[in-house]
């Protein structure tokens, strides 16, 4: 036999054949391997739908809010040292400015935050110039006062490409005869975008140069820098260089952690819990393997005395029993794992199958799937290392019989 002893034996008592085992013990161990693959199925199907949505708010929020921002009080050289010692995640630098105005149309007054930006670094650089519906960055000359909505906000306006907006700004008031007067400016609409996000109806970009004229900052002292990075969720690497390396104080950085961190932290702790739950049921499903291994035990009393007589060491009797319970965990983890890709990977075919499909993603094509295979793997191993656990208890009472009670009660 090309197997170990052990190995074999345990393989033997894991097929769980009625000729082998009570149909009872038999029930048992099949109904834990079902439910490790059921479970495990689950679990991929949630964690990658899980990842979609993750990866979706990802795209579709932080294409629009800065990764990073660098004030004003230390932009002097930032960029100039940015472009003699670039950072590796750092795929872009741009001039910005940001502010808060009110903008108003014919039917509608709303509050905005208006992004002084480059349109050619927009144009290469943000998801946002991927999903124009209308216009495009490069119309965006200075000079021109034009803008570029999101079509929540457009739609709240009532306005077209074409027609005519006023932007008022608090912060840019001046006094006349008649009080104070907030900055003001007719500006045309010229492009607009739709990310599917909340922020299409809060973001309105302007030409960096028009935003300083409407603030009344010509020279553009106000000015500050916008880093855009490879992985947003990497930006803690970033910020660090920027403190070592460029001695920026963190009191002058800017993260979209400020702004959507909570939002980010929600969608994590919600994907945390239900790999918890799921995990519990597979902890579950894997602790029933330790009724089946008890039961087996008991009734191979007799022939683990037996082995024991003939030369047979306790060791090699406990790991009988763990490889029973490690033959068990990889048949269901198995199983649950093939399951778990095929059904994920068709998973919206089966939600149109049962005529319940859901549009979440951007596109409007379904439910966004990202499966991530080291978190599979991960997780896999993890449902195989509990049936290992699970099966210590049995082993090690086996490895504890004694030879001589047992065959003088046969």
């Amino acid at each position: 036999m090309s197997y170990p002893l052990s190995a074999s034996i345990a393989y033997r008592y894991a097929k769980s054949s009625k000729a082998n085992q009570t149909s009872f013990v038999s029930f048992i161990n099949r109904f834990s391997v079902a439910g490790i693959a059921l479970g495990l199925t689950a679990l991929i199907i949630v964690v990658s739908v899980m990842n979609g949505l993750e990866g979706q708010l990802k795209q579709r929020i932080l294409g629009i809010v800065p990764h990073i921002e660098i004030t004003s009080e230390a932009t002097n050289n930032t960029t100039s040292a940015l472009a003699t010692s670039p950072i590796n995640d750092v795929i872009a630098v741009m001039p910005y400015r940001e502010t808060e105005a009110v903008v108003q149309s014919k039917r509608d007054l709303r509050g905005v935050q208006v992004h002084g930006v480059h349109p050619d670094k927009m144009k290469q650089h943000t998801m946002v110039a991927n999903n124009m519906e209308q216009g495009r960055f490069t119309d965006l000359e200075a000079g021109s006062f034009r803008v570029i909505i999101g079509r929540a906000l457009a739609q709240k306006l009532d306005v077209r490409v074409g027609n005519r907006l006023r932007i008022m700004v608090a912060g840019a008031s001046v006094y006349t005869p008649f009080g104070r007067m907030p900055s003001q400016r007719l500006v045309t609409v010229s492009g607009v975008f739709d990310m599917g996000s909340q922020m299409d109806d809060k973001v309105l970009y302007m030409n960096i140069n028009d935003v300083n004229r409407l603030l009344r900052d010509t020279k553009g002292q106000g000015e500050s820098v916008r880093l855009f990075l490879n992985d947003a969720f990497d930006y803690l690497t970033t910020v660090n260089t920027l403190q070592s390396e460029l001695g920026i104080d963190i009191a002058h950085i800017k993260t979209w952690r400020e702004r959507q961190g909570p939002l980010f932290d929600a969608v994590k702790m919600e994907k945390n819990m239900m790999m918890l739950m799921l995990l519990l049921i597979i902890a579950v499903a894997a602790f029933n393997i330790i009724s089946a291994l008890v039961m087996v035990v008991s009734e191979k009393q007799g022939d683990i005395a037996v082995l024991q007589t003939q030369g047979m060491m306790p060791k090699t009797v406990m790991w009988i029993f763990v490889l029973n319970g490690l033959f068990n965990g990889i048949k269901g983890a198995g199983i649950g794992l093939v399951l778990g890709c095929i059904i994920t990977s068709q998973l919206n075919n089966v939600l149109a199958l049962v005529n319940s499909p859901l549009a979440l993603a951007a596109d409007g094509s379904g439910l966004p799937i990202d499966m991530d295979i080291m978190q599979i793997v991960s997780i896999t191993g993890i449902s195989v290392l509990l049936c290992v656990l699970a099966s210590i208890y049995p082993a090690f009472k086996a490895m504890k019989t004694q030879p001589s009670q047992v065959l003088q009660n046969e």
